[in-house]
């Protein structure tokens, strides 16, 4: 019986159906399909404009040793990283052009400026809470009660982050822009025709959302954090605020990798309760990072899809899918 369910499991995580996503950018969404990706934005005058790239993953190459469970998660992580940032500088100048060099050298130091914020907030600020929970109850070197606290911390201010922003007008846009992605990935899904009508139809949340791989990351991180602490611990190593801060920084892509086979095993069985369950926290944070959008970002979010497969769509007609993955 184990190796029956053991077997089952990598069956599901080995194999692969197709890669269809994307995210929501500036006045536009990306969408990535197998071996490209296009990015749409409504400029101002109210057309669309379009840039595409030919991508093929390191991470599908089969039989290599980046296509395995786990290193393609990370993998997965870094080139969707890439890309996001990428096509989201593109879709900011097409409304925005920015010419001076002085202007992109800013830019670059904000968003390393940003990095580092996001570490000492989410990570450093968990760490400190925990620390002084740690100090004040004597836990004696209880590293789960310790991660425990750390991972509650981590997801309260996430969420505190995320309803925050999400009173912004320009990031209830992208957020708009983000449900029309996630109902046009349905669409195409359905094996129906893609269109405006089809895709308004269908739910603006989706199982494999970028929003929920966050979320299976902070849970994944409560537990292997723990075991990574545990390990330190047993090799002498002080457990100080800083230590912990260097130890688990660099572990962020195994526990990325972790997760991202755990978000694949969550979408393959979600007719088991148990599945529906880890993937419930997921779609209830959507309900604040997408919006129902309106037909015009439909159709850029169609006009996305279509432009990165071209003519191998037709290929798809008809026929019905599970995404491996989306943003």
């Amino acid at each position: 019986m184990l190796w029956l369910i053991y077997r089952s499991i990598m069956l599901t995580v080995m194999r692969s159906s197709i890669l269809v996503g994307g995210q929501a950018v500036i006045d536009g969404v990306m969408m990535r399909v197998p071996g490209a990706y296009a990015t749409a934005v409504r400029k101002s005058d109210g057309s669309i404009v379009y840039d595409y790239h030919k991508f093929i993953s390191k991470a599908s190459i089969k039989g290599s040793l980046s296509s395995l469970p786990i290193i393609r998660g990370m993998i997965h992580l870094y080139e969707s990283m890439r890309i996001g940032y990428q096509t989201l500088d593109w879709s900011m100048n097409v409304n925005n052009p920015i010419s001076d060099n002085n202007n992109k050298i800013l830019d670059s130091i904000l968003s390393l400026l940003s990095v580092l914020f996001a570490i000492s907030l989410f990570f450093g600020t968990p760490i400190l809470v925990a620390d002084f929970f740690h100090n004040f109850y004597e836990f004696n070197n209880n590293t789960l009660a310790f991660n425990i606290i750390s991972g509650l911390v981590r997801i309260i201010l996430f969420l505190s982050y995320l309803i925050l922003i999400s009173f912004l007008k320009d990031v209830k846009r992208l957020f708009q822009f983000h449900g029309a992605e996630h109902k046009t990935v349905y669409n195409f899904e359905s094996g129906e025709d893609i269109n405006i009508k089809n895709a308004s139809s269908f739910s603006k949340e989706h199982p494999r959302c970028g929003t929920s791989f966050v979320f299976i990351v902070m849970l994944v991180a409560i537990i292997s954090f723990t075991i990574i602490d545990t390990i330190a611990s047993n090799l002498g190593i002080n457990l100080s605020v800083l230590n912990r801060l260097l130890i688990h920084i660099p572990c962020i892509p195994l526990v990325a990798g972790l997760s991202y086979e755990v978000l694949k095993l969550i979408a393959r069985f979600q007719q088991y309760f148990f599945f529906r369950l880890l993937a419930a926290p997921g779609l209830l944070l959507q309900k604040i990072t997408t919006k129902n959008p309106n037909n015009d970002q439909l159709e850029v979010a169609i006009s996305a899809l279509k432009h990165a497969f071209g003519d191998d769509l037709s290929k798809y007609k008809g026929k019905t899918f599970n995404a491996d993955a989306i943003g």
